[in-house]
């Protein structure tokens, strides 16, 4: 199973719309935090996540968290 690359040590912060998004879980996508279809070269797959309401949003961008897609704070840990 291929590695996830660390993006950034650090969430992504933003405000989203309603509606359904795919968070990159590979780490290639260069629309980050959300997935352009890189993954395709891994055994990665993105992940769905629909939104209720408009609001701020902490995105992981390590791609190490236990709560994907959002930020666990698992980017302090390497």
């Amino acid at each position: 199973m291929a590695e996830p690359i660390v993006v950034q040590k650090a969430p992504y912060i933003l405000e989203i719309e309603k509606g359904t998004y795919y968070w990159c879980s590979c780490g290639r996508s260069k629309n980050q935090p959300f997935c352009d279809g890189s993954h395709k070269v891994t055994d990665l797959t993105p992940v769905e996540v629909t939104v209720t309401e408009k609001k701020k949003y902490a995105f992981c961008g390590c791609k190490k968290t236990a709560k994907k897609p959002f930020c666990d704070g698992s980017h302090r840990k390497i």
